[in-house]
């Protein structure tokens, strides 16, 4: 299961109630910062994640506004705020801004208080634990090298414990290793082994996450059968014009990527603010049902139906 933590749903420029874009995505001990809007740092404070374990940084694309809370956070981190190391990915664009803003105008000669480490990203696997993966794809909106982030579970085979207690095997210790694979050794001799008490094999949770793009026929293989999208709806069908003229999409669009891909959950962000939230939403829901657009700290749960 991952979980979504929503600091800024503004396109642009912030609103009175709408930050710039930045989330938080969690998974087990993980935390990864998607984009970082000016501000950022206060909405981590204000939304009562904190700091820790937040080394994990993917930029979506070098625009300032998913880039200028960088300098932001690094000088929390100077001040206050203790961290080993701080991992930024994304494309070259982004990166050489992103140094620019972090070595010449925040640190301008001082020695950071961690390692900091820029990770040119190329389309694929990124990022590896035990039990999922991150890999990033390419996006398009106004030749700036965007990227879009998959986050996928590995496949697993599910324990079952109506097998396990028919064949005696007590919690513990031996049901962990037969889910880890090993055959055990019951006290009576009886060997039990991971076919025994495991279900048939079963593809983790998937959620994707595109910032700011501006076409989706492309997008479709990356977002294909995800538990959830989360993705951009800059516009409404009304200023489509507009909407292409800026390489962005409008809620339609982002609901049509949805169907097309087979999503079961769409989450709309970086939302302008000329709309009322609740006509992104009917546009949207008008072609696919299971939409929410998200808020400032709205928290989102992303599992299997």
């Amino acid at each position: 299961m991952f979980e979504i933590v929503f600091l800024g749903t503004s396109a642009s420029a912030p609103s009175v109630r709408r930050g710039l874009s930045a989330q938080v995505v969690k998974h087990d001990e993980y935390r990864f910062l998607i984009d970082c809007g000016e501000g950022t740092q206060r909405q981590i404070l204000q939304s009562g994640l904190g700091f820790k374990n937040l080394n994990h940084i993917l930029i979506t694309h070098g625009h300032l506004d998913h880039i200028l809370g960088l300098g932001g956070l690094l000088s929390t981190f100077m001040r206050w705020e203790a961290i080993e190391d701080l991992n930024i990915y994304s494309s070259r664009y982004a990166l050489d801004r992103i140094h620019e803003l972090l070595f010449g105008v925040v640190l301008r000669g001082a020695k950071p208080p961690m390692a900091i480490k820029l990770h040119e990203l190329k389309p694929g696997v990124f990022f590896e634990a035990d039990d999922f993966t991150v890999s990033a794809f390419p996006v398009f909106h106004r030749g700036a090298d965007c990227l879009g982030f998959r986050f996928e579970e590995r496949a697993r085979r599910p324990f079952l414990p109506e097998k396990a207690e028919e064949l005696g095997v007590p919690a513990g210790p031996l049901r962990r290793d037969l889910v880890a694979g090993n055959t055990v050794t019951l006290e009576d001799g009886r060997r039990i082994r991971p076919d025994d008490v495991l279900g048939s094999l079963k593809p983790g949770v998937l959620f994707v996450h595109i910032g700011d793009t501006g076409r989706t026929e492309d997008l479709v293989p990356y977002c294909r059968n995800a538990d959830a999208l989360v993705i951009e709806s800059t516009y409404l069908e009304e200023e489509a014009d507009m909407a292409h003229q800026f390489s962005h999409l409008t809620a339609k669009q982002a609901a049509e990527l949805a169907i097309r891909a087979g999503v079961r959950r769409l989450i709309l962000t970086h939302i302008s603010r000329r709309y009322r939230e609740k006509d992104v939403l009917a546009e949207a829901q008008a072609a696919f049902p299971e939409v929410v657009v998200a808020r400032d700290f709205d928290s989102f749960q992303i599992k299997q139906g």
